[in-house]
């Protein structure tokens, strides 16, 4: 070893490995009860996690400022969206940062950690050299935007989904071309539509968005072809040309001026030198671990999307709640707890689900009842209308025996808000005719289950 580099060792209770949700709480709630933690992060910007720094926060953000711009010039536009986006983005940042750093017993780390045992890490900053050793060790460290394997893809005007977040010159593109016809791509399909830009999606299979029901894709792609964007089908991209002005697919090829892959998300694992620890991996490079989130090597837990679960930040809080138990609780926490985990996809009007779809509950061969309306035929739900949006579709599946809430489709606005009412009450057995019968504020979307749920009826 050169004299000049410094080999420092520190030794805590808890290591935590990335800056996530479900890390940065056990960092707080350990170090508030006075263990010794450490957390390492590689990127100083991503203080905070994924989700307020390049994902859910900044995206919704935009989707939001991108549906208020009215007449307002796209180019004008973006450029001061962006910059609220970032100042609020800052914000966050900062006040995460400093709920860890204002606490004694925590030491923060700039720097990318390698497992050299089950229970330490290396981490190089400069001519510094950090190995840190913890009695219980939680890696944190999430996923990034997979890339695909494509001749071009590097081009000057392709974006994943972090990258488009700053698109060059803050400029709206006339067109835009996404490969990926999945929630992430729909998410920004939306919001570039408002934004200003001619969007097409490319979905590389027969049938798009294969998994939702037939009349619930029906309606959603309605909406989309009403906002302008265009799908196509059938088109796996074979390569960009021109610096991403060009993707050739199997549909032909479209000319474009900006291309945004959106194919899903891999693991951080890659860095961490998994094998030094003794922690196995999945064929996709995900962490693999037990309903209680323990990896293969004994005191070392995964948390957050870089296990191979749900991406979703409320996911990895209860991930949190998960991994706490274990280490200052009763250990009676399990993933096997999970029922009813609601999803929305931000389109506008927002996409929400949970529990059974139809065909889901077909496939498993669930006896069901049905009730489905769409949004601007609720006569007893005004508020769509009050707004101005009224596309989309609301449908909820019921057992016929029991009168028990089976799964739902809210796509209407305010969706995000009342799937949670239907996840609420699937987890503690409120029946349908409950919420059917329910006494809703008026006007909410609330209150479509009191019509909707009285049209309940044999598919």
């Amino acid at each position: 070893m050169d004299d000049s580099t410094k080999h420092l060792n520190l030794e805590a209770d808890l290591l935590v490995i990335g800056w996530g949700k479900a890390g940065k709480t056990l960092a707080r709630d350990l170090a508030s009860a006075g263990k010794r933690v450490v957390l390492v992060e590689r990127d100083d910007s991503m203080a905070g996690g994924t989700c307020i720094n390049v994902a859910c926060v900044p995206t919704k953000t935009l989707v939001n400022l991108a549906e208020r711009r009215g007449e307002q010039a796209p180019d004008e536009y973006l450029p001061k969206a962006i910059a609220s986006r970032d100042a609020l983005i800052d914000k966050l940042r900062a006040a995460n940062h400093a709920m860890l750093a204002s606490l004694e017993t925590v030491t923060l780390v700039s720097g990318e950690a390698r497992f050299i045992g089950p229970h330490e890490v290396r981490v190089q900053a400069g001519s510094e050299t950090l190995d840190i050793s913890a009695e219980a060790v939680v890696i944190n460290t999430g996923t990034s935007p997979a890339m695909p394997d494509i001749p071009g893809i590097n081009g000057e005007s392709v974006y994943d989904s972090t990258t488009i977040q700053h698109i060059a010159g803050g400029r709206v593109p006339p067109s835009l071309t996404i490969i990926g016809g999945g929630f992430i791509g729909l998410e920004f399909a939306s919001m570039f539509a408002a934004f200003g830009s001619a969007v097409r999606i490319l979905e590389r299979g027969s049938t798009f968005l294969p998994a939702l029901d037939d009349d619930v894709r029906e309606a959603v792609v309605t909406t989309l072809a009403d906002r302008g964007i265009e799908i196509v089908t059938d088109a796996p991209v074979s390569a960009i040309e021109d610096d991403g002005r060009q993707v050739v697919c199997g549909a032909g090829t479209f000319e474009t001026d900006a291309v945004l892959v959106a194919v899903g998300r891999k693991p951080e694992t890659a860095a961490l030198d998994l094998p030094a620890a003794g922690i196995e991996t999945n064929e996709r490079g995900f962490i693999v671990v037990d309903d209680q989130l323990r990896t293969s090597a004994d005191g070392v837990w995964a948390v957050g999307d870089v296990n191979g679960g749900p991406q979703f930040t409320y996911v990895s809080l209860d991930d949190y709640r998960i991994v706490k138990d274990q280490l200052v609780g009763d250990s009676h926490r399990s993933r096997a707890d999970r029922k009813a985990i609601p999803t929305t996809t931000f389109i506008t009007p927002p996409l929400a689900q949970v529990g059974l779809s139809e065909r889901e509950a077909t496939a498993q061969a669930v006896t069901y009842l049905v009730a489905s309306k769409p949004v601007a035929q609720i006569a007893a739900m005004p508020r769509p209308k009050t707004l101005g949006e009224t596309h989309g579709l609301i449908k909820v599946l019921v057992a016929p025996g029991t009168d028990e809430i089976l799964g739902a489709t809210i796509f209407s606005v305010d969706a995000q808000e009342v799937i949670n009412l239907v996840a609420l009450a699937m987890r503690n057995g409120v029946t349908a005719s409950q919420l059917r019968d329910g006494i809703w504020t008026h006007p909410s979307t609330t209150e479509a289950f009191n019509e909707v749920l009285a049209g309940l009826h044999t598919p």
